[in-house]
């Protein structure tokens, strides 16, 4: 079912997307959708959860493999996974983590920056799991100032990053390379 969302999500958007069209592309009853789905909102919130997880674990796997040799390489790491999803993971370009995209890297639709927490913004849920990935493989300092700067880093890529999608389906590369160095030079600060 959950496939079937993303499917449809970039098919013909949010708007679009019903429960009953889900389950008649999933080919299970109605009723077997509201067994898992209270409606079309968890649905969405169900498909941004497994794209935080795939995300996440693609940068943790990323992280045993490369071994960066510090946080910035982490950066551009997390960067570059997120711009491929955007490219290849159907139903990311419209709910990446949460918040519906009406457009391509355009606002996101009024009650769904709570998607992935009732009482946390998407983008603060994100800053602490990726924080929580990161802070132990770099040896990072935990605390308040590490958690702030976390969440400023990954407000400031997810509005840059919007802004590539916008002005190029692809995402523009030249503003990807710039949200890059956006973000290294502001956790530097922070970081170290």
């Amino acid at each position: 079912m959950l496939d079937e969302c993303a499917r449809l999500l970039d098919e013909a958007g949010y708007d679009a997307l019903t429960t009953k069209e889900v389950a008649r592309r999933a080919e299970v009853p109605i009723g077997t959708f509201y067994q898992f789905f209270p409606d079309k909102q968890g649905l969405v919130k169900a498909l941004a959860l497994r794209n935080l997880d795939a995300f996440l674990d693609s940068v943790a796997t990323r992280l045993a493999v490369s071994s960066p040799s510090g946080w910035t390489d982490v950066v551009d790491l997390g960067i570059d996974e997120f711009v491929r999803m955007k490219r290849t993971v159907p139903g990311f370009g419209v709910v990446d983590f949460g918040e519906v995209q009406a457009t391509p890297g355009g606002p996101g639709l009024p009650g769904t920056q709570r998607m992935l927490d009732a009482a946390l913004e998407n983008n603060v849920v994100v800053a602490d799991r990726l924080r929580s990935l990161t802070t132990d493989v770099l040896g990072l300092p935990r605390g308040e100032d590490t958690a702030r700067a976390f969440l400023v880093a990954v407000e400031a890529a997810d509005a840059v990053l919007k802004l590539a999608f916008r002005a190029h389906p692809d995402g523009d590369p030249d503003l990807i390379a710039e949200c890059k160095r956006l973000v290294r030079r502001y956790l530097a600060d922070h970081l170290g």
